[in-house]
């Protein structure tokens, strides 16, 4: 069911005022998180196994000092597996590509969602 004039105006006055009033935020909620780092997703699982292997052979040799720094490697592995990628690249590079386009580049899926919106409401309209 599609929305009605007045209840888009009124939709698009909240996102305004959401915008200008908690920055903060729109910057949490429709930041990326860049590109996968796949170097480090791999660094990432191999330290992961050798955590999973040293913990085993510190249970099988019954030094429990193996099986803590097993641990430890396990937990640093996943931790950086699951660390988030960095968004310094990907948002630069579509940006030197767009030089004729006057619209600033958007990064958010909720801005890609709201724009694909817009767009059908004019083709609607005209």
């Amino acid at each position: 069911m599609p929305l009605s004039e007045h209840e888009q105006r009124l939709l698009e006055e909240m996102e305004r005022n959401l915008y200008q009033n908690d920055a903060d935020f729109v910057a949490t909620v429709s930041g990326r998180r860049g590109k996968p780092n796949y170097r480090l997703i791999v660094i990432g699982a191999l330290l992961a196994v050798a955590g999973v292997a040293a913990l085993v052979a510190g249970v099988i040799v019954r030094q429990p000092i193996i099986g803590v720094v097993g641990f430890g490697l396990m937990l640093g592995g996943v931790l950086l597996v699951l660390s988030p990628g960095r968004a310094g690249g990907s948002a630069s590079s579509p940006a030197a590509g767009s030089t004729s386009s006057s619209k600033p580049v958007r990064s958010s899926w909720m801005d890609t969602m709201t724009e694909r919106w817009d767009r059908r409401q004019d083709e609607r309209g005209q």
